[in-house]
């Protein structure tokens, strides 16, 4: 059995309608946590913030140690790049931590 093309039509704008809702839940919750952090205080380039989450991303998926907890990974600095070091400087700009 077929379907016509304006029955898949309609499949494709309600699973884009979805994605478009998925996609702004995962932003508002990214969002939220950013400012929790501090995020939103500091002065930062976006292309570097982009190149911070990206790497922060990374460690997530790679399951690198000091990942869990605001602790952990303000402290955690495993590649010494700049990105890292805008990440946890953004981590630690919000606690009087060091």
């Amino acid at each position: 059995m077929k379907k016509p093309s304006s029955k898949i039509r309609e499949e494709i704008a309600k699973l884009q309608e979805q994605l478009k809702h998925a996609e702004t839940r995962e932003a508002e919750r990214i969002g939220r946590i950013a400012l929790r952090a501090g995020l939103g205080e500091i002065e930062i380039d976006e292309a570097d913030l982009q190149v911070a989450f990206e790497d922060l991303a990374k460690r997530f998926r790679e399951g690198k140690p000091g990942t869990s907890g605001r602790k952990g990974a303000g402290e955690s600095n495993t590649g010494g790049g700049q990105s890292e070091t805008v990440a946890s400087g953004a981590a630690s700009g919000g606690t009087a931590e060091a």
